[in-house]
């Protein structure tokens, strides 16, 4: 279904999700999805992909609260582009490519806090706003304005907590339009609020619209996290399951949504019944609970069944001393171990079905509604034939 921005204390979400808890029902699709295995195998498309969607498209590059002062910077790589994402002494955000002018070093690595960056190779130095400051034995660049050598700046913008940018130079962004009306729901959740604990990333054998597709369903979680406290904390196979245009929102309800039902007093805030959780096309996931929200983002690889996982975490509350932060940590490697030892240890025996199937279709239930979406919505913009 459509949705329209929720109020995160209107009951209307906690009221449907306990309706199918009661009921032992689910949000369905009309009818099940056949996707042929070029889908998700087919080299072609994943070139396509990756030139004329994530290339083009708004990317979420890092949350706001990963530089929360002034000066503050970070560097990651996004489908093998270096970016250094830096906040610059007026508290704007930037996002260079992070390679030198002169012969493509980089001038920055890691995460800190600094106002200059110098290249290794030959201490050209810029600035933290990309402008080019310094040039040692400059009389061998006489002809030269530094002003056309600063850093490549991506378009990018800073909205909803997050550093949004396009990873093609010459080209525009509106993050709003981009995000239409989910823009307004993820406002109501003030990310920029939170406090930034960590992130780890790794590889996996599987391809990144299939990783995506497992934050879609919770088909799975008996099953695959039956020993971890997704599988026991949240009921199985039931959600309730809203459209944002190419993005959706999904709610997991938490087993204790049945407590709604039977105490008065028991809160209805659909984040303390359920895991509401975002795919924010086209490659980005945000899963929150009543403590923080995890972020992931899944890239392609270099081949069709190879991917780049990105898993961050932030509190609701920023961590002020040593106690919070232990307690962080423990959320962490608690979500991040379901993620790595049983999302993604699955997962790469699926990655494996696709390069040697040799039956023609996947086929994806009336349950996985938010599957489904996913798939239409990509197989639309690469023209592919769903049956």
């Amino acid at each position: 279904m459509v949705a329209q921005p929720a109020n995160f204390a209107d009951e209307a979400l906690t009221r449907r999700a306990l309706r199918h808890a009661l009921d032992g029902t689910t949000d369905m699709a009309d009818a099940v999805l056949k996707v042929p295995l070029h889908y998700y195998r087919d080299p072609k498309i994943t070139e396509i992909e990756e030139t004329q969607i994530l290339r083009r498209v708004p990317l979420a590059i890092v949350p706001s609260a990963q530089l929360p002062k002034n000066n503050d910077y970070v560097v990651r790589s996004v489908l093998g582009d270096s970016l250094l994402v830096t906040r610059d002494r007026a508290g704007t955000a930037h996002v260079f490519l992070n390679y030198c002018r002169h012969r493509g070093a980089m001038p920055a690595c890691g995460s800190g806090n600094a106002a200059r960056f110098v290249c290794p190779y030959h201490a050209w130095t810029y600035r933290n706003t990309g402008e080019l400051f310094m040039v040692p034995g400059k009389s061998g660049f006489d002809t030269m304005d530094t002003a056309d050598y600063g850093l490549v700046e991506l378009p990018s913008q800073e909205r909803y907590g997050f550093v949004w940018a396009v990873l093609t130079a010459d080209a525009t962004i509106d993050v709003d339009d981009h995000l239409g009306a989910l823009g307004p729901e993820l406002a109501q959740w003030n990310y920029g609020s939170y406090g930034y604990h960590t992130d780890r990333e790794f590889s996996s054998e599987v391809s990144w619209k299939g990783a995506l597709e497992a934050f879609a369903e919770g088909y799975h979680f008996p099953f695959v996290h039956g020993e971890s406290l997704i599988g026991q904390n949240t009921l199985p196979n039931t959600s309730i399951y809203d459209e944002f245009g190419k993005h959706h929102r999904i709610g997991f309800p938490f087993t204790w949504i049945m407590n709604v039902e039977q105490d008065a007093d028991a809160s209805r805030d659909p984040s303390a019944n359920m895991g509401v959780i975002y795919w924010v096309y086209p490659n980005l996931i945000l899963a929150n609970s009543p403590v923080g929200v995890e972020i992931i983002d899944m890239l392609p690889e270099g081949e069709p069944t190879r991917c780049t996982v990105r898993h961050s975490w932030m509190g609701r509350v920023p961590a002020v001393d040593d106690e919070m932060r232990a307690f962080y940590d423990a959320v962490y490697e608690g979500v991040h171990a379901a993620v790595r030892d049983e999302d993604f240890a699955m997962l790469p025996q699926c990655g494996q079905g696709v390069r040697h199937g040799q039956h023609d279709h996947m086929i994806i239930g009336r349950n996985e509604i938010a599957v489904q979406h996913m798939v239409k919505v990509f197989a639309q913009e690469l023209g592919i034939a769903l049956g």
